[in-house]
């Protein structure tokens, strides 16, 4: 049959627009579909780009590699949206005890990861307010991604071409055909999912994170910071504080909890004052190893979510090889937690495709 696409993708958060680009960049003509849902992570993602572990200062899986197939990606988008998007910044750690800052210590002795981090100080004059009796250390290659200011920027392209619907696609609006998948009046030879916790497929974990965004007068920080929850600097005293998280009751939305433990944290770290100016959540998909999920689900189907907390991170480097697979039958690559460091959560679960690639549309 004639299709009027060559790929249909359902979402069109983190995942969705970081492979809808991928795929468009490779000449595809995409159509995408996104419902206006309550609860979607990436509307309120704080959009931090981090290639450390903070839990256990160890290097996320494939740190370098992620980190300047990301830079690259984002970079581009800018000069092709012309909007600003990627900021590269650096991010201080304070230390919350004398433990804490020894270990910092002994992973620099690490060559492969005294790469991404540094001893302080590091010279911001917001920094220097807050208390920090044991010091803090600095990731060196971290930053920041609009990634709201990306969505839009995509979305508004993609309607004005008519490649864009608000239209909600339940289990019944999708017809499999023999050569096909038709969504309501679309059509494509390749469906890919990338709902997230809209659509919970085998692996899947839905997770509620809550944060909040405050101004603190006088602070004057600007660059990235990690006490217990991570801090980004909008300008003008503004930062967004995230963020929560919560395996129970996920759709519940914001909690009194969940902003009084966010306060609890701003107010340990700043004594001036602290105007509340926004409480917010959403629920991402994780998963049950906290690795993504990406690959076929069928011969006309496939799938990318799972990408949690590091979704900016991880988002280009999954799209491209996903795309290599769907597109040019090549394989995923191997079983990759055997090169993440015990298992840390930055790895990756690449799902090996039981099902040929189609021909290329």
């Amino acid at each position: 049959m004639p299709f009027t696409h060559d790929a249909i993708i359902i979402g069109h958060g983190m995942a969705g627009t970081v492979l809808c680009e991928t795929l468009m960049g490779r000449g595809l003509r995409v159509m995408v579909f996104d419902a206006d849902l309550e609860g979607r992570a990436s509307w309120v993602a704080a959009g931090v780009v981090n290639p450390i572990s903070m839990r256990r200062t160890v290097l996320a899986w494939r740190a370098s590699e992620l980190l300047a197939i990301a830079g690259a990606f984002y970079r581009e988008l800018e000069l092709d949206y012309e909007t600003e998007l990627w900021k590269p910044l650096q991010m201080a750690e304070i230390f919350p005890t004398a433990q804490e800052a020894a270990i910092w210590q002994l992973r620099m002795r690490d060559p492969e990861i005294n790469r991404m981090i540094g001893n302080g100080p590091m010279h911001d004059p917001g920094l220097e307010k807050l208390p920090q009796p044991y010091g803090h250390g600095i990731v060196l290659r971290s930053g920041w991604l609009n990634i709201r200011a990306m969505i839009d920027a995509q979305r508004a392209r993609l309607r004005s071409e008519g490649s864009f619907s608000d239209q909600q696609v339940r289990d019944e609006d999708i017809r499999r055909m023999s050569d096909g998948i038709a969504v309501h009046e679309s059509s494509a030879p390749l469906l890919i999912h990338c709902s997230g916790a809209f659509k919970l497929l085998p692996g899947v974990v839905p997770v509620r994170g809550e944060g909040i965004t405050v101004r603190m007068r006088g602070l004057g920080m600007n660059c990235l910071l990690h006490r217990g929850a991570f801090v980004v600097p909008r300008g003008d005293d503004v930062y967004r504080i995230g963020s929560t998280f919560a395996w129970d009751n996920v759709w519940n939305g914001r909690t009194d909890e969940g902003k009084r433990l966010m306060l609890d944290r701003v107010e340990r770290l700043w004594s001036g004052e602290i105007e509340l100016l926004d409480h917010w959540s959403g629920v991402r998909p994780g998963s049950k190893d906290r690795r993504p999920i990406l690959g076929r689900i069928s011969e006309r189907e496939a799938v990318l979510t799972g990408l949690g907390s590091r979704g900016a991170l991880l988002a280009p480097w999954c799209a491209e090889h996903l795309a290599d697979h769907l597109l040019d039958g090549k394989p995923l690559p191997a079983q990759a937690a055997a090169g993440c460091r015990g298992g840390d959560e930055g790895g990756l679960r690449l799902r090996p495709s039981a099902y040929p690639a189609p021909a290329t549309p």
